[in-house]
Formats: structure tokens, C-alpha cells, sequence
């Protein structure tokens, strides 16, 4: 268990959990792993946010101390028996994940005996929505996907050289028990949300549980236009460098059109990506940036693009938000976010070919329809829908 009293690299650590009204509903909260501050990372965020009281245990399969909110560092945290292990072996731990929610289910079932809780909610991407809520306890789980590694996009994993090799032999070996496994722990969760109409598409397919599409909170009060800002006719990219992010069509499809292309993020694609984009001119690679950076290139892009299957795609809604096109590929969370020949367009092939071509097409003066769509998304709205979800599963506790 992480001590959450001892300082960690966490920013809000010190100090210390902050109390719990004694008539608030005791909530506990649980996350696949918390090692960087992404998209899921933002919505676990807004969750805590927009409890009624702060919540009272946070149980995730690894913590690098990563800090992500003040409700969150300084919740009380424990952490499954693989977080001793090197960080570099996340991935490739797979097959132990099922082992690793149950013994986060035992702590949880410890806790409850002690301290009981009124719900569980969970955010999930991988496995913790396998995690088993104590008796009489509902399982609310917030689901970005069905762990892409065993049922959407599993060829995309199986990238070119050793370790795409090892990777893809791993995932032939285990794939299919851990298959079952996902499926069969489905019935630990009372109710289900998805963060897009793809993913309810997807729980639907994988689990055969309905569920209720709640899109995630988008900054849109930060992420915003600038009207002095001119654009100026680049691309732009901000993606973790995973194989399944597809950053490799972005590279080609800018070097077909010309226009320079900044890629921001990181990620264990990086070295490849990199090699491939050596030879062409105009393409630069930004790392990890602040927010502050990335709003700066989003208000002056000529178009962003999002060339992978997303379940929602946060990033491409704030570059909307800050009145700039996407490119999209016609499938996924795209067909919740992006307006075809309004906000963007969307491709139909995953091909450079596609990509360029649609960068043809894009619609004139989108800034103000980008603003307008994105605004949807906002986290006032995320907060209002999110808590009146909250009050129907507490109310038929």
C-alpha cells in the first residue's frame, strides 16, 4: 500500500488526504496504472472532481507517483506487487494482470470490512474493470476499451523487429486465456459507461453488456482560439509514439503533401519513427510538452491529424477547440467528434494516399464550427451528466 502520507514525487502528497464528510457517500476509485498523465489519467482526474466528497481509496496495478490531481495524489493508494517490478517490464506483464486485480480485490475486500464503501468506480483500459467489488457494493466502470491488446487491434502490436516479434509470440500465447478471463470477469461490473458510441459498439461485442456512451471531459476553457495567432500551413500530431497510434501514416502523408509536420509525444515507438521521418525535410519531433506548448501549435496548425482507430481522441477534440480542422480516419471515436467537410474530414483508407487526399478537402473558415463542436464536450458537461449517473447508482444501492 503507498503511504499516502510520506511525500512521493506526487505534487499535491504533502498534504496529506483531505477529510471525508461522514454523511458523503464513500467512494472508492480504481485505474488500470497511473505512470503518466494522458487522456484516461484526465478523466480519473475528473471523476474524482466530481465526486460529492473526496474519495476514500484509490487501487491501481502500478504507481510511478506520477502526479495527476489533488484529490487523487492525495488519496489513499494501493498498488498490486508488480509496482516492485522494473518499470520497463509494464507491458510485457500481461499475463499476470489477472493475478495482480485479484490481489487488489483482497485489499479492497479487506478495506470494505474495516471502513465500508458505498460504490466503486473504476477506469478502465486494460484490466481493472475485473476487479471485484465487495458484496452488495456496486461496480461503476468508466470504459475507454476493451483491452486493446486481446480484441480490437492486436496486429497492430506485431511492429517490425525483436521486440514487435517477442511481442506478437506473447500475445499468440496468451491471448486466448486472457480472452476468457476479460470476458468472464465482465459480470463484476454492475453498469457500464463508454466514452464513445464505438466502445459501447465494442463492450457489446467482447462482454454482451449494454452501456451508456458518456463522452470525456475536454479543456475547452484552456484550449481556445487565438485570433492574432496566423496559422501557419503545418500539420501536427500529438500522440503517445505507440504502434497502434499509426504516427508512421502521419510521416507519410505529410511528406506527400509537403507541409512540415511536428509530432509531440513520446513513447516506445519513438526510435522507429524517427528513423522513418530521417530523410524528410520539414518533419520535427517535440518530445513530451506542456500543455502551454501544445496549445501554441494547436492554434496555428493547418490541420491536425488523427490517423489511428481511437476509441474517443481527446487531442483531436482541443485542437477543434482551439478552431483547427482534423483528419481523421472515418472509423472509431472520430465518428463522434469530427464533422465530416465541417470540422474536418474524415479519410477512408488508412493509407498516406487517403490522408492526402483528405487534406485536400478540408473546409474553409472551420475555426468557428470547430469551437462550436468542441464545445459539446466541455467538463461542465461531463461533470452535470457524470453525477446525476453517480446519484441512479447510489439511489439503487
Amino acid at each position: 500500500m503507498v503511504d499516502p502520507n510520506t511525500p512521493t514525487p506526487c505534487s499535491h502528497k504533502q498534504d496529506g488526504p483531505a477529510p471525508v464528510s461522514a454523511d458523503a457517500p464513500r467512494i472508492a476509485l480504481a485505474h488500470d496504472w497511473v505512470v503518466a498523465h494522458r487522456g484516461g489519467e484526465r478523466v480519473l482526474a475528473a471523476i474524482a472532481d466530481a465526486l460529492p466528497a473526496n474519495p476514500v481509496h484509490l487501487y491501481t496495478m502500478f504507481h510511478n507517483g506520477t502526479p495527476i490531481s489533488r484529490r487523487i495524489d492525495t488519496c489513499p493508494t494501493t498498488v498490486s506487487d508488480l509496482n516492485a517490478l522494473p518499470a520497463a517490464l509494464r507491458r510485457w506483464l500481461l499475463p499476470r494482470y489477472p493475478r495482480a486485480v485479484d490481489q487488489l480485490s483482497e485489499h479492497l475486500a479487506g478495506h470494505h470490512d474495516l471502513n465500508p464503501i458505498d460504490l466503486l468506480v473504476s477506469t478502465s483500459s486494460v484490466a481493472i474493470k475485473a476487479l471485484r467489488p465487495p458484496a452488495g457494493v456496486p461496480h461503476l466502470c468508466y470504459c475507454h476499451t476493451p483491452a486493446r491488446y486481446l480484441w480490437s487491434q492486436t496486429e497492430a502490436y506485431a511492429t517490425p523487429g525483436l521486440k514487435g516479434r517477442l511481442r506478437a509470440a506473447g500475445l499468440r500465447l496468451f491471448r486466448k486465456r486472457l480472452r476468457r478471463w476479460d470476458r468472464d470477469t465482465a459480470d463484476r461490473v454492475t453498469a457500464f459507461l463508454a466514452n464513445s458510441a464505438y466502445t459501447r459498439d465494442l463492450i457489446r461485442t467482447v462482454y454482451d453488456r449494454d452501456a451508456e456512451v458518456l463522452h470525456p471531459p475536454v479543456r475547452t476553457d484552456f484550449f481556445t482560439p487565438d485570433p492574432s495567432v496566423p496559422r501557419d500551413g503545418s500539420l501536427l500530431v500529438v500522440s503517445a509514439l505507440e504502434p497502434y497510434k499509426r504516427v508512421d501514416l502521419a510521416i507519410d502523408a505529410a511528406a506527400r503533401t509537403g507541409r512540415a509536420l511536428t509530432v509531440i509525444g513520446t513513447g516506445s515507438h519513438e526510435r522507429v519513427l524517427r528513423a522513418r521521418a530521417r530523410n524528410r525535410a520539414g518533419i520535427t519531433f517535440l518530445g513530451h510538452a506542456s500543455d502551454d506548448i501544445v496549445r501554441a501549435h494547436m492554434r496555428r496548425a493547418h490541420a491536425f491529424l488523427m490517423p489511428q482507430v481511437e476509441d474517443f481522441g481527446i487531442t483531436a477534440v482541443e485542437a477543434q477547440a482551439c478552431g483547427t480542422p482534423v483528419v481523421a480516419l472515418r472509423a472509431g471515436g472520430a465518428l463522434d467528434t469530427v464533422i465530416d467537410a465541417r470540422t474536418g474530414v474524415l479519410a477512408d483508407e488508412t493509407t498516406p494516399e487517403s490522408f492526402a487526399a483528405a487534406l485536400e478537402r478540408l473546409p474553409n473558415d472551420p475555426a468557428a464550427p470547430c469551437r462550436e463542436n468542441a464545445l459539446r464536450f466541455s467538463e461542465t458537461g461531463f461533470r452535470t451528466r457524470f453525477l446525476a449517473l453517480l446519484e441512479r447508482h447510489l439511489r439503487t444501492r
